[in-house]
């Protein structure tokens, strides 16, 4: 059993403190002398044991030093205990005294920094928000991502976007960064290798397109909610768009739909040289007689008909505002389904659908063919102007929205009643603007003068 025993160094440090000196005997014929690092008057350490002076302070002294020494003591007993005798050499044991004495200091893992992008994803995770609008917050991520890649190029390598550093200037810069990006693709390529427009289209770099009022407001929107999303949850105190002066307003022109006369005309017309071209209208008119978003349209079952009317919940605004919208089948929409139930290409679904890309083609394809190409005045969602367009080379899934309440509200003149029916809130500014699409209804109204 390894044994100790204490003296004291014949030389003193400046305070007039001699070092205690350990002799640590391993075995009858080894033993080493080591320094122990602890230092004492030799005044209060005679005969190899420790005095018990009067003094408070240096009563103090003597107690911290024995029980420190006590420590070590035992660790050296233990460590020539738990060690084979041939490796129990003096440098090994000064080598763990002084592991002991000055243990290593671990090394605090540096918690990864949290991003602007990191806070952002958080947002869409935990914000209870729908599909359509988590997509259009992706769009917004990107685009923020390109904004910070861009202002790097531009002589600011080391700039990030940051919560609480985000200004009304920066809110400025973003906005004419969005509005000449289609302009900065040839020149910054890497920023679209790394950060693509389009993560849907079939180029690897898609060009991105011009932006106008409608589409930096609807952006900004997004932007606003997860600021103060990020407040709420005290995140931030930050709101870089408090002084912010520009666009905050969407401006939209008159809806145009087509009539009930046109809308017969395209059902009517015979496509059965074209069986797919033929499934594309049949779905459009189905839209037309149910008005919902082809969204919803695409999200259709056989199990969505319910007692003789199409139930669903509007995918845009389920999260925020869940309702469901029941609209009756009249007899045409009831003969569509009829006439594709039960084939073997629905995939459980109400129709053969295709991507809702691939819809608009087909939709402007047999809106040609069908001659249904009367000139309508447009607004261009880019320059504000007024255009005129005819409607075969603007139709989309949208106008089957439109057909539907424009329609309606021309039949019946009643909001909530026709609202009730496409899902559009009460006081909502887009259904809104259906109150001036009617020249019907505004020559009945001069009527009146009379």
């Amino acid at each position: 059993m390894a044994t100790i025993k204490r003296a004291l160094s014949a030389k003193t440090n400046p305070s007039g403190r001699a070092e205690i000196m350990l002799r640590v005997s391993v075995s009858h014929s080894v033993s080493h002398r080591i320094k122990s690092g602890l230092f004492i008057k030799k005044e209060l350490f005679k005969d190899n044991k420790f005095s018990n002076p009067r003094d408070p302070e240096l009563k103090k002294e003597v107690r911290d030093v024995q029980d420190r020494l006590d420590e070590i003591e035992k660790f050296l007993i233990r460590i020539c205990e738990d060690t084979p005798l041939n490796k129990v050499t003096k440098d090994f044991l000064l080598t763990q005294l002084d592991l002991f004495l000055n243990p290593p200091v671990e090394d605090t893992p540096i918690a990864p920094e949290v991003t602007f992008f990191d806070i952002f994803e958080d947002y869409i995770t935990k914000k209870n928000i729908s599909e359509w609008r988590i997509k259009h917050l992706r769009v917004l991520k990107r685009a923020l991502m390109r904004y910070e890649l861009y202002v790097r190029a531009n002589g600011n390598r080391r700039y990030k976007i940051k919560l609480d550093d985000f200004t009304v200037d920066d809110v400025n810069d973003f906005e004419k960064f969005l509005r000449n990006e289609h302009k900065f693709y040839k020149k910054y390529p890497k920023i679209y290798e790394a950060v693509p427009a389009d993560t849907h289209s079939q180029r690897k770099k898609p060009k991105p397109h011009p932006k106008g009022d409608n589409t930096i407001v609807g952006l900004f929107g997004l932007m606003r909610a997860f600021y103060r999303w990020c407040r709420d949850q005290e995140l931030t105190t930050n709101d870089p768009f408090a002084k912010y002066n520009g666009t905050t307003t969407e401006v939209y022109g008159t809806p145009y739909y087509i009539s009930l006369e046109e809308r017969d005309k395209i059902a009517d017309y015979d496509l059965s040289a074209n069986p797919s071209l033929e499934a594309q209208r049949d779905i459009f008119i189905f839209q037309c007689l149910i008005g919902c978003r082809v969204s919803d349209l695409m999200a259709m079952t056989p199990a969505s008909i319910i007692n003789g009317a199409i139930e669903y919940m509007p995918q845009k605004t389920k999260c925020e505002r869940p309702q469901v919208v029941r609209v009756p089948l009249n007899a045409r929409a009831k003969a569509l389904v009829e006439k594709y139930a039960g084939r073997d290409d629905l995939k459980g679904k109400l129709f053969p659908f295709i991507s809702s890309q691939k819809y608009n083609v087909a939709i402007k394809k047999f809106f040609t063919v069908c001659g249904v190409d009367r000139m309508v005045t447009v607004l261009n969602p880019t320059t504000g102007a007024e255009e005129k367009r005819p409607l075969n080379e603007i139709a989309s899934s949208h106008l089957a929205r439109r057909t539907f309440i424009g329609n309606l509200y021309k039949k019946v003149k009643d909001p909530n009643l026709v609202g009730s029916l496409s899902g559009h809130k009460e006081g909502s500014k887009a259904f809104a603007r259906y109150r001036d699409i009617d020249e019907d209804m505004k020559k009945e109204l001069v009527d009146l003068l009379d």
